[in-house]
């Protein structure tokens, strides 16, 4: 919400009383679960983030809260909601010259389409709750010739009850970059028409990446107007001491060892801090990191966008096979939408990776 960076959402977060001038603006700060404990609450709950993962009870109280009346729009990279029916999976462009498109099938934005030239997840629906659900945009990539090889469904509108879930699988499309491009603007304009203008607007910024949260007792400290100034006076007070402490004593003459290659050590300390706090998300995150810079440097092949060019690529330079490659990448895409993951998923990851790499064929 506070990002200015290229893919935040400082943006739309400040341009929404202009959006919206008749809607309440709410930022919720807190879990959807503690919001929606009061069942007097309404609006539309907007969710924008890259990966959101709700728990079971939490998305029941979603429900029931649209159900009164409500609305909640969902903007993220897949969801599988297996309560409505629904299923996303990853849209993958043939050809490395082919540029994707976004189109809203509203007769009122006269066919118009939208494109976007950063590297991103293009997820689509593979299975909706046809009897309750109307569409509303569609995505997908389009030749040097103009010619479309691959198309699926983006942006949905689902009735439940006395209210909407509008599901929305470009969450791209509400950050900084595309709001300030001249061109792309109007597609974000285009999916807010959608949402009600009689009811609050209730701005999620508890699932945000890279939200505010206190991390360190110094962050607590710090944050304090008083306790700043009395850890200030502590840390001033100690250097007034060592400094006429050090005038009073004749200080030993120390002897300087050569410092030791500490690298392995502090590896293994940083990895084993890691595991026994249980992050095995940070752990894998790293991994799959330290994977792509194996491949960009030892294999030269470019990272950026990864399709089924790239699966051929990696395929042929390291002696693995298209599958297992495939296998591999996909299973790194899970570990990215996944707030959390288990041992065993960790377990799983670091054996693909060391299986990719045993099989690597050097000297080709």
């Amino acid at each position: 919400m506070k990002h200015k960076i290229p893919l935040g959402t400082y943006v739309l977060n400040k341009e929404l009383a202009t959006i919206f001038p008749s809607n309440i603006i709410e930022t919720v700060e807190i879990p959807p679960y503690v919001y929606l404990q009061d069942s007097t609450r309404t609006g539309t709950y907007f969710f924008v983030d890259e990966a959101l993962n709700f728990g079971d009870a939490e998305f029941l109280r979603l429900m029931k809260f649209v159900a009164r009346g409500n609305d909640v729009f969902i903007s993220t990279h897949g969801m599988n909601i297996d309560t409505l029916n629904f299923e996303t999976e990853r849209l993958v462009s043939k050809n490395l010259d082919e540029k994707v498109f976004f189109k809203q099938l509203n007769k009122a934005f006269k066919g118009k389409e939208y494109t976007f030239n950063r590297p991103f997840i293009n997820q689509v629906f593979t299975k909706i709750d046809t009897t309750n659900t109307t569409i509303l945009g569609i995505t997908g990539y389009v030749n040097s010739n103009e010619e479309r090889t691959e198309e699926g469904i983006n942006f949905v509108k689902h009735s439940h009850g006395k209210g909407n879930f509008y599901l929305h699988t470009f969450p791209e499309v509400f950050t900084n970059y595309t709001i300030l491009n001249e061109t792309n603007h109007q597609h974000t304009a285009n999916i807010l028409s959608y949402l009600r203008d009689d009811i609050p607007f209730l701005w999620d910024a508890y699932y945000k990446t890279g939200k505010s949260k206190i991390t360190s007792p110094l962050q607590y400290l710090l944050g304090s107007k008083h306790l700043k100034w009395a850890y200030y006076m502590a840390l001033i007070g100690i250097l007034i001491f060592v400094i006429f402490e050090g005038k009073r004593k004749q200080r030993n003459i120390p002897i300087i060892t050569p410092l030791k290659n500490q690298t392995v050590a502090f590896t293994r300390t940083i990895a084993n801090m890691y595991f026994e706090k249980q992050e095995h998300k940070n752990i894998a995150e790293h991994k799959i990191s330290y994977l792509l810079e194996f491949i960009r440097v030892k294999l030269h092949i470019p990272t950026t966008k990864i399709d089924a060019v790239f699966y051929e690529n990696v395929a042929l330079r390291s002696g693995n096979s298209k599958e297992d490659v495939e296998k591999l990448f996909e299973f790194c895409d899970t570990i990215h939408l996944k707030n959390q993951i288990t041992n065993e998923e960790l377990i799983k990851l670091n054996s693909l990776i060391e299986k990719f790499k045993k099989t690597i064929q050097y000297g080709k």
